[in-house]
């Protein structure tokens, strides 16, 4: 028996960071959408360009390739995806040099100067114009050739974004499946982008999904759709594997639905999420005509007059930038995945309906390019709330077998055994019971709790009251590594002072201000931030300039509020994040 699928979770916090820009990896990046259906939008472009980069924002959606937006974005390092209009693909399909004549008139004549990444070719055709679904794929296809034939193949992917809707069963996520009608186009289409290294994009909106169930008997947790830490977690009864945001259960629902098809390999990005700072779907319209998704959504529970805002907006998409800055890209399901994912959207848009329609106003910003509330393309805007202290205990149920299979797996891949090995602190009781829920647990906190990192194939479990006669890890602290110098360790200070760590103390007047050493000073903010990211692996490198250690360091006792004692005592059994399900 295979041990289990990968539990390996790329976070930013747990790798070894470049000393001055502690960069996080490239492989998943965060975006925005950049939708145009308004008067009264900016119309210098370059002023919006400005708008984006000092955001941070690095990744930009368009839904054409208008040459004015793509000669702005020139030279400035913001990737970018064009569309190729629904109305063009019907002719892309039918004729290779209709296609390629799009490419080098919309790509071909802008790259590399602008870093156009991707080509959606049409948006949501199998909602928005069915008609084409017979052509969709042969004009993927041709598109894909033009851009090869151009030799542009390797540095620019096809994909077409699809609505979450073309899945005909979302709950629970293990039976994901998609619609009957759509099978034939969806194997044809996850076929081309598996041989052309390309990526599945999806439009997934868990607001919806959760305005849809107030006025249902089981509504959604409104913890649950917008993403926050502690959410009350959702179990897949099919599968055992709990989840705590809709998001990851909505995700799940769509890899299950890909595997139903026979492909494992494709990747998902999701090219529109986001969340609307004001209004009700479809205001204004009979209930008959209120669809969004392929659903009707009913009108009439007093908690859907509040679904949609600012606060609402604001902790749901920042849960989501500060989710794909970090790395935690993975879901229950697929604990190791990678995926972009573009805010929906830029601007509010009034040309998608009137002032009190959620349609117009999933804005980050308003058209002046002041912001609808804050937050940061940097992971600072709006901090996930603390999450509930939680554990990972092996399941008894599944046998020695497969829990010494899972312990091999966590002790390789990050869990601290040494103090199960013989003579070792916890290696009473000696049964693979006990020595599993103690690497379980270790993984999973070294891991940060990351979502799917208590899962092990169904052998481990999460619990949220500390298990009776577990065993401890030791305590550990990070401290700076004064023989780096002063400038290595102030720009690694400054680093993690912007980066979660709690610094108020060592301010001139705080605490913890003296001794008034650089030194002094780089130990309590590393030691801030490796606790505060629940000592997980790489939390403590600051690329040399940090250590980690075993016992208390002098200064942490002299100094009351200094981070260790309070926050590590149980922090080898530390909370973490739930695996997280779904879509009703």
């Amino acid at each position: 028996m295979a041990l289990l699928r990968p539990l390996f979770l790329v976070l930013l916090l747990g790798i070894t960071m470049p000393l001055l820009f502690f960069s996080r990896t490239e492989a998943a990046e965060v975006g925005v959408s950049y939708g145009r259906v308004a008067n009264d939008l900016p119309q210098n472009q370059g002023s919006v360009v400005d708008l984006l980069k000092q955001n941070g924002i690095t990744m930009v959606r368009i839904y054409d390739a208008f040459p004015d937006v793509l000669t702005s974005l020139a030279n400035t390092g913001i990737k970018v995806m064009v569309m190729m209009p629904n109305e063009n693909l019907a002719a892309a399909a039918s004729d290779p040099s209709n296609a390629l004549q799009w490419v080098q008139t919309n790509v071909q004549a802008f790259y590399p100067a602008t870093l156009i990444n991707g080509v959606a070719v049409g948006n949501e055709v199998f909602d928005s114009r069915p008609d084409l679904n017979s052509v969709l794929v042969p004009a993927m296809t041709n598109v894909q050739a033009a851009l090869a034939q151009l030799g542009l193949a390797d540095a620019v992917k096809v994909s077409t974004p699809v609505a979450f809707d073309a899945l005909q069963t979302s709950y629970p996520p293990s039976q994901g499946s998609f619609k009957d009608e759509l099978v034939p186009v969806m194997k044809s289409m996850l076929d081309f982008l598996q041989r052309t290294g390309s990526y599945l994009t999806v439009n997934i909106y868990p607001f919806f999904a959760y305005y849809d169930s107030l006025t249902t008997p089981n509504p959604i947790s409104l913890d649950y759709a917008l993403g926050n830490s502690g959410a009350a977690a959702v179990l897949d009864d099919n599968t055992d594997v709990t989840y705590t945001n809709l998001l990851d259960a909505q995700l799940d629902a769509t890899y299950y639905a890909m595997e139903g098809l026979g492909f494992t390999s494709v990747s998902l990005h999701t090219t529109e999420s986001g969340w609307p700072s004001h209004g009700k779907p479809n205001h204004g319209k009979p209930p008959s005509e209120v669809r969004r998704g392929g659903r009707r959504l009913l009108d009439s529970a007093a908690d859907q007059d509040t679904a949609a805002s600012v606060a609402n907006a604001q902790a749901y998409n920042n849960n989501l930038i500060n989710r794909v800055l970090a790395g935690r890209t993975g879901t229950p399901h697929r604990p190791d995945a990678d995926m972009d994912v573009y805010i929906f959207a830029l601007f509010n848009e009034n040309g998608k309906g009137d002032a009190d329609d959620t349609e117009s106003n999933f804005g980050l910003f308003y058209p002046n390019e002041t912001k609808v509330y804050s937050f940061d393309f940097q992971g600072t805007g709006a901090p996930p709330l603390p999450p509930r202290q939680s554990w990972c205990v092996a399941n008894a149920a599944v046998g020695d077998a497969r829990l010494q299979e899972a312990l091999d797996y966590a002790c390789g891949n990050g869990a601290d055994c040494s103090a199960i090995q013989p003579g070792g602190s916890c290696f009473q009781p000696d049964t693979v019971l006990a020595h599993a829920s103690y690497a379980f647990n270790s993984y999973y906190q070294n891991k940060g709790r990351a979502s799917g990192t208590c899962n092990f194939n169904g052998a481990g479990s999460i619990v949220y009251q500390e298990p009776t006669g577990t065993c401890s890890a030791p305590v550990s602290w990070c401290v700076a590594n004064a023989a780096v110098g002063d400038a290595r360790l102030q720009t690694a200070l400054d680093y993690a002072c912007s980066n979660g760590a709690d610094c108020s103390a060592i301010q001139p007047g705080g605490a913890c201000f003296q001794p008034d050493t650089t030194a002094s000073h780089a130990s309590y903010a590393f030691n801030s931030y490796y606790q505060h990211n629940y000592r997980a692996s790489g939390t403590c490198d600051f690329s040399g300039a940090g250590s980690i250690v075993y016992q208390q360091p002098s200064e942490f006792i002299a100094h009351p509020l200094a981070p260790a004692p309070a926050l590590v005592d149980s922090l080898s059994l530390r909370p973490a994040r739930s695996p997280g399900v779904t879509d009703s």
